[in-house]
């Protein structure tokens, strides 16, 4: 069953364009001849990304961070039933997603006890899978472990930003250089999980969209290198799933934020407005995709496909073409963007009140 997805609406975009430009430009005689050459185009590419896919993973194995819940516990099972050795990496190899990993698993599912923020768990997880990997290598490490959490700026500590660069920048980082090696030799895939939030400089978000950019710089930058190696990297911007996984957590609550406020941060940021923008948090978070199966099939798209992207934006169909030409935009229409938000105009009013 074929799907639509924003890699091939991305194509047919262009295409429309470019038959638009060439019919303006050239006429409808010639306009013939580029659509019969786009449509060639189009089907070849479709034949070149499905050619020479991994089809099955008997033999390789994968190492996925973050997979007591969320988007790494549903790749981690997915892996497994394809045949790959899993090595899932968890906070908690005894709570319930772990255990749940093995009960649900085959023979080939290994839990691992890894905090992406702490050396030694890495080095010891490291050790682990040299020793214990299958007869073809490891094929591919998938930074998937990450925190969030909201707050306007002047509302965070230098810890708050600290804790989560720790987890979603150094830790992946960490973790790329422990099993670099390891994936050269078998010309796999890395895969790192970041967010629409790398780019979208939205109100509240400022220490997880700077973790967040920090990723992608420090992902694009290994994908050229690893370009000679023939290794692939890729970056998955999954946007609002915060329903789906367990990202936010137990986060704070207005009440956990204003009591952490001084006098003069009181008198500029009330508490009426902190209620309000603690319930909008949730409430567009609720709103978001109710499962994982977007993400998963990126994942499993970049890991086997001949061709995988170096990046997959995930958002709803309506939201999609909004989130493509965001990053192109000049910074006064991407500011400007939020004047449109009514949550923005209620804030604007509600400061000092």
């Amino acid at each position: 069953m074929l799907h639509s997805s924003p890699h091939s609406m991305k194509s047919l975009c262009v295409s429309v364009i470019l038959l638009l430009v060439s019919y303006k430009c050239l006429g409808a005689h010639v306009l013939t001849y580029l659509a019969v050459a786009v449509i060639v185009l189009l089907m070849v590419g479709r034949v070149t990304r499905t050619q020479n896919s991994l089809s099955d993973g008997f033999g390789y194995a994968v190492l996925v961070t973050g997979c007591d819940s969320g988007f790494g516990h549903h790749l981690a099972k997915k892996l497994d039933g394809m045949g790959f050795t899993v090595f899932a990496g968890c906070i908690s190899p005894e709570g319930p997603g772990a255990q749940r990993l093995v009960d649900e698993g085959s023979e080939r599912m290994k839990i691992l006890q890894l905090d992406v923020t702490k050396v030694e768990d890495v080095k010891l997880a490291r050790d682990f899978v040299k020793s214990n990997l299958p007869e073809k290598g490891l094929y591919a490490v998938v930074n998937n472990a990450g925190v969030s959490d909201w707050g306007e700026i002047e509302w965070s500590t230098a810890q708050d930003f600290q804790r989560m660069i720790d987890v979603n920048l150094v830790g992946p980082i960490r973790v790329t250089i422990a099993f670099l090696s390891m994936v050269r030799a078998t010309k796999g895939r890395m895969l790192f999980v970041s967010s629409i939030f790398s780019f979208f400089n939205c109100l509240n978000m400022g220490a997880y969209s700077v973790s967040k950019r920090g990723l992608e710089a420090f992902a694009d930058c290994l994908r050229v290198e690893m370009a000679s190696f023939g290794v692939k990297v890729s970056i998955i911007q999954p946007g609002n799933f915060g329903a789906a996984t367990n990202i936010l957590g137990n986060g704070k609550t207005s009440q956990d934020i204003w009591n952490e406020f001084d006098g003069a941060r009181k008198l500029t940021f009330s508490q009426k407005y902190i209620d309000v923008a603690c319930d909008y948090f949730q409430s567009t978070c609720s709103l978001g995709f109710k499962d994982c199966s977007l993400v998963i099939d990126a994942m499993l798209h970049a890991l086997t496909s001949a061709k995988p992207r170096t990046r997959y934006l995930l958002v709803s169909s309506m939201d999609w073409c909004f989130f493509y030409i965001f990053p192109f935009l000049p910074t006064y229409l991407t500011d400007a963007v939020f004047n449109l938000s009514s949550m923005y105009h209620k804030r604007e009013v509600m400061l000092y009140s």
